[in-house]
């Protein structure tokens, strides 16, 4: 059975109010984004030039864990551009008719965002395709030997695609982007700013201390941070003065379970799974997933990453295998260092 998770990268598109919190938390601009400056000074320089030209900005696929930034450099590169965004989803886009709709729809600059664009059906792909590349649109009228093929024109959009699996696209619509950018983990300084901007936007009071105690257990990463950041915040306010204070961070993130790396209970009980079921041995994915009750994608997409990126973990031709760090930081003994 899987457990529920504080520590979560997944959006909770499900919760109205979370989402609005999210969006509200969202920079709007690069000078307001923080982190990630190799990509913003390539993405600048890009945008630079096509107003310049007074075109739009070259397709642009942003790929990298969950949680990181992509809606949101999305939305800035967008705001940069001075143009609109309609915002969209893989799994949403079900029948190729699904996508001339929203295509037709379009405005000349416009910003089409897809996100999880590696789940697109093979024929919405194939549809894209030629959206892309020419600015065409090939549908089909009627049915049968009456049948025939409409090529109709598009306007100059920008398609802005993101994915946690680049290895997962299509190669012909990969090679349709003229820019593929990996978006990285943060730094803890990093971090720490993004929660004190949230802080004050949020309207809570958080002290250096605490925001440098979160930023320390928030796995690299913004949207976790974020979450986090509420989650103290509420307990502020019910147990003290709502000034977040380390002391006040601390108890709330014991309350919450989430050590000083920033591994929650889920994380702790696929390790502790692997090393009692398998010690040193390599396990394969679906063979984790059954251990713990998760999806493949799931361990995939939201534990992996973080847990590859600490050394937790590594991944071997047969399979996933606990390492030496993971033994000692679950109190382990490490039957290969003996």
């Amino acid at each position: 059975m899987a457990i529920e998770r504080i520590i979560d990268t997944s959006s909770h598109e499900d919760d109205p109010e979370e989402q609005r919190i999210e969006v509200s938390l969202r920079p709007q601009s690069f000078a307001e984004y923080v982190g990630q400056e190799r990509l913003k000074k390539n993405l600048k320089l890009a945008i630079d030039a096509a107003k310049k030209r007074g075109e739009p900005i070259d397709h642009v696929l942003l790929y990298g864990p969950p949680g990181l930034g992509k809606t949101t450099m999305a939305t800035v590169i967008a705001n940069e551009m001075g143009t609109n965004i309609r915002i969209t989803a893989g799994p949403a886009i079900e029948r190729a008719g699904d996508l001339a709709s929203i295509l037709t729809n379009l405005q000349d600059g416009d910003i089409l965002f897809i996100d999880e664009i590696h789940r697109l059906g093979r024929a919405v792909e194939e549809v894209l395709y030629a959206a892309m590349e020419d600015y065409k649109l090939d549908i089909v009228i009627g049915k049968g030997p009456a049948a025939r093929s409409v090529r109709l024109d598009l306007p100059r959009f920008t398609v802005i695609g993101a994915t946690t699996r680049t290895g997962s696209l299509a190669a012909p619509l990969r090679d349709r982007f003229g820019h593929i950018y990996r978006l990285e983990f943060y730094t803890f300084e990093e971090i720490a700013k993004i929660i004190s901007r949230a802080a004050h936007i949020l309207e809570s009071k958080i002290d250096t201390k605490a925001a440098e105690l979160l930023s320390t257990r928030a796995r690299l990463t913004p949207r976790i941070a974020n979450r986090l950041l509420k989650r103290v915040r509420d307990y502020a306010d019910v147990n003290g003065d709502g000034i977040i204070d380390e002391p006040t961070t601390s108890r709330a993130l014991t309350m919450m379970e989430i050590d000083d790396l920033g591994l929650d209970p889920a994380d702790r009980n696929l390790l502790g799974s692997m090393i009692e079921a398998y010690g040193n041995n390599p396990v394969g994915l679906t063979t984790i997933a059954a251990l713990t009750g998760d999806e493949a994608t799931t361990i995939e997409d939201f534990y992996e990453p973080y847990l590859l990126q600490i050394g937790f973990i590594e991944r071997t031709p047969r399979g996933r295998r606990v390492t030496a760090r993971a033994y000692k930081h679950m109190g382990k003994t490490d039957k290969l260092a003996e």
